[in-house]
């Protein structure tokens, strides 16, 4: 074994004081690294902060998510059950429809439209104006019975009459006259009359 040598402190010495030397050199990279490590951490935490706010926010879409499942499939049941109630009707109406849509114009579908959009004012004028007179028919109706059976009547006295059988027989047949004359021109006028314009024109 070799017996130290003074030489031997003094290496060791200076050794030691590099090492102090490259220590003391180190401590400022030491701290930097201490200050990256602390932002590291700081962004970690801000990561994991983003984090879970994110999975708050899936857990109230999810949340939404499922109510509206919910709602869609309580909507579906009801559908479904309508469908099922009318499905028979659909089905009959189906022919009918096709029908109407293989041989209905333009022009035929447009007067349907008008003829819809007129039946509020039709209602109004059967509510003020025809449904009243209907209403009267009752009452009317003995009252003229009550003229037929007079007219009647005087026609029966007049023709008892002495001469009056002749003038009787003569208005007798100027009534027919002017009834025929006055149908004649009531179906001349059907024929050429028009409809007055209630909005079915354009």
């Amino acid at each position: 074994m070799r017996i130290p040598t003074p030489f031997d402190a003094i290496d060791l010495v200076g050794r030691a004081a590099g090492a102090v030397e490259e220590a003391i050199s180190l401590v400022p990279r030491l701290v930097s690294l201490l200050g990256q490590a602390e932002r590291l951490v700081q962004r970690a935490d801000g990561i994991v902060g983003a984090i879970e706010q994110t999975v708050a926010g899936a857990d109230v879409v999810l949340a939404e998510t499922s109510a509206v499942v919910d709602r869609a499939d309580a909507l579906t049941v009801r559908v479904d059950g309508l469908l099922a109630k009318y499905e028979p009707s659909l089905h009959q109406l189906h022919p009918i429809v096709v029908r109407l849509v293989e041989t209905s114009e333009e022009d035929e579908v447009e007067a349907v439209v008008r003829m819809i959009n007129l039946l509020p004012a039709l209602v109004d004028q059967l509510g003020s104006d025809i449904m009243p007179v209907l209403d009267t028919l009752g009452t009317v109706a003995p009252d003229l019975r009550d003229l037929l059976d007079l007219s009647r009547e005087l026609n029966e006295m007049l023709g008892s009459l002495p001469g009056m059988g002749r003038v009787k027989k003569r208005i007798d047949e100027e009534q027919a006259e002017k009834e025929q004359a006055e149908q004649a021109q009531y179906r001349a006028d059907e024929d050429v009359s028009t409809a007055p314009n209630r909005g079915l024109e354009q």
